[in-house]
């Protein structure tokens, strides 16, 4: 028997083991009840088994939020194609990371706490972008400083959007706050151009 699950968009997706059944469980009660009231007695029941059963799968409540994460990092859909200048990537990757914590409830408070830095893949992203910032002709510091400040009003406004809007947000809503988000990327990039000179 194949065990399927529905997505956030509502089609059907295989679930390859017991581990991503519980992971998306655990993202649909997120959406079902938000990250304070997530609880693993509530992941337990919405699961039908004993809460002492998801600690063969994570073995702390803190483990399962970062492995719902990276699956929702993983998960991800791409916006567009990857550019090649320091802008447009620095651009691409702030727009990708505040898409992504918006396609769940509290979705962007979990991503900001939870998310393992230290990781491989996000290591990796990150001095690429530094890299790319570099080649650019900006002083490596400055990179530093400008990807940490980028990731820095994502994480904030994204949290902030979803308090204040709510989850989904309605799409006039939406819309306004992403020219918002846009207008400030904006300055930002603009001081980091403004920065090499």
């Amino acid at each position: 028997m194949n065990l399927v699950h529905i997505d956030r968009d509502g089609k059907l997706c295989p679930v390859t083991s017991r581990r991503d059944e519980v992971l998306a469980a655990a993202l649909d009660l997120l959406d079902e009840v938000g990250l304070d009231a997530l609880t693993t007695r509530k992941l337990a029941e919405k699961l039908g088994v004993q809460p002492g059963a998801l600690y063969r799968h994570f073995d702390s409540k803190r483990a399962l939020l970062g492995a719902m994460v990276a699956r929702l990092t993983v998960d991800a859909d791409p916006v567009g194609e990857l550019p090649e200048d320091w802008a447009g990537l620095l651009r691409y990757a702030a727009m990708g990371a505040r898409a992504t914590m918006l396609t769940r409830r509290d979705g962007a408070r979990m991503v900001a706490t939870y998310l393992a830095p230290a990781s491989d893949v996000a290591q990796q992203f990150w001095h690429r972008l530094i890299a790319s910032l570099v080649a650019g002709g900006i002083p490596e510091s400055d990179a530093t400083v400008a990807v940490d400040t980028v990731f820095a009003y994502v994480n904030g406004f994204a949290i902030e959007e979803q308090a204040r809007d709510g989850f989904p947000a309605e799409p006039e809503r939406r819309a306004l706050r992403d020219k918002t988000f846009q207008a400030g990327l904006d300055l930002i990039i603009a001081g980091v151009t403004a920065s090499r000179s």
